[in-house]
C-alpha cells in the first residue's frame, strides 16, 4: 500500500492516509489510520487535522483531533488512532467512515505535554473523549518513573471513554459522572483535591471541555499542583494562519497576549490561561491584553 506525504522542513506531515480499523466505544467512533510520518515524529499532546467531506465536498476547514496514541511501526508504515465524537456533518462524515477508505491528514500539530525532567507524582483528568490522549501520556510518564493517577468524568457512563485502559494505565482510576450512572456523582473537580493530596502530587494534566479545564486549573493551583492543560478551541486550519482559535495568556513578563491555540496550544499552563475572559462559551480580548485597542478599532 503506498501512501504518499509532503513535508515542509522543520514542520508536519501531509498524508494521503487510509483506514484501517474503526470501532464503537461507547458514544464514540475510535479509528485507526495509517499516517506514516505523522506516527513517528508525534509526541502525547499533540493533534491531527483531518480533511472532511471527500473530494466534492463543500466542506473545506479540516477538523482538528488529539493523538490518542500512534504506533510508529507496522506493515504499511506508522499508524494514529484518534476518538471522534458524531457532533456535525464534518465529524458526522468521519464516523461513518469504513475500513479501507482515504483520509488526508496533517500532522503532527501544535505543543506536546512538557515531561517532568525527575520522576513526578502526576495526576491525569479527563472529560469525555478529552480522555483520549492521556493515556498515551500515561505510558510516557510510567517509562519516566512518574506515578499516574488518572480521573476520568463525563456527563454519563456512555460518554466516558477508556474506563478499563485508565486503570491499565494508573496506579488508582477514578470515575466521575454527572448524573451517577457510573463511579463517583458530580464533576471531576469533587474528586480531583483529594487525589492530588493522596498521591502527593505536583503535576496535573488535563483535557477536556474549557470550563472543567478552568475549574481544574483552580482545585490544582489551591492543593500546590502545577496544571498542565490541552484546551479544546476550536481551529479551523491547525496551523496558525486563520487566527480563530486565539485565546489570552498571560507570558513571563506578566503581559497577556492572544496566542494561537494550535501552534502555542493546545497545551498551555493552567494559571496562565486568562479563563475569566470566557463568558457563556465565548473568548474576549482582556481590556489590558497587548493590542487590544489595535484589534477593536478592526
Amino acid at each position: 500500500m503506498s501512501v504518499p506525504s509532503s513535508r515542509r522542513p522543520g514542520g508536519p506531515v501531509q498524508v494521503a492516509g487510509r483506514i484501517i480499523s474503526v470501532r464503537r466505544v461507547g458514544a464514540y467512533q475510535h479509528l485507526t489510520i495509517l499516517a506514516p510520518g505523522v506516527a513517528e515524529t508525534a509526541r502525547p499532546g499533540q493533534f491531527v487535522a483531518l480533511a472532511v467531506g471527500g473530494e466534492r465536498t463543500g466542506m473545506l476547514l479540516r477538523r482538528s483531533f488529539s493523538i490518542h496514541k500512534v504506533t510508529p511501526t507496522g506493515v504499511y508504515g506508522g499508524t494514529v488512532d484518534v476518538v471522534v465524537a458524531d457532533a456535525g456533518r464534518g465529524t458526522h462524515w468521519l464516523t461513518t467512515r469504513g475500513v479501507g477508505e482515504p483520509v488526508d491528514v496533517v500532522g503532527p500539530l501544535g505543543r506536546a505535554f512538557p515531561l517532568p525532567k525527575t520522576p513526578e507524582a502526576c495526576v491525569l483528568v479527563g472529560g469525555g473523549y478529552g480522555t483520549a490522549p492521556l493515556f498515551w501520556l500515561a505510558d510516557v510518564l510510567r517509562e519516566r518513573g512518574c506515578r499516574v493517577d488518572i480521573i476520568l468524568g463525563a456527563a454519563s457512563e456512555d460518554r466516558l471513554f477508556g474506563v478499563l485502559e485508565a486503570r491499565r494505565s494508573s496506579t488508582t482510576s477514578t470515575v466521575t459522572t454527572d448524573d451517577g450512572s457510573a463511579g463517583t456523582k458530580g464533576r471531576v473537580t469533587n474528586v480531583l483535591g483529594e487525589v492530588i493530596d493522596r498521591a502527593d502530587a505536583s503535576v496535573v494534566y488535563a483535557c477536556g471541555p474549557m470550563a472543567m479545564l478552568r475549574a481544574v486549573t483552580d482545585v490544582a493551583t489551591a492543593h500546590g499542583a502545577v496544571a498542565q492543560v490541552a484546551v479544546e478551541e476550536s481551529m479551523a486550519c491547525g496551523i496558525g494562519i486563520c487566527m480563530t482559535c486565539v485565546m489570552p495568556v498571560e507570558g513571563p513578563d506578566g503581559q497577556t497576549r492572544m496566542l494561537r491555540s494550535c501552534v502555542e496550544g493546545p497545551v498551555f499552563r493552567g494559571d496562565t490561561v486568562r479563563w475569566e475572559s470566557w463568558q457563556d462559551g465565548i473568548g474576549r480580548v482582556p481590556d489590558d491584553c497587548v493590542g487590544a485597542a489595535a484589534m477593536r478599532s478592526h
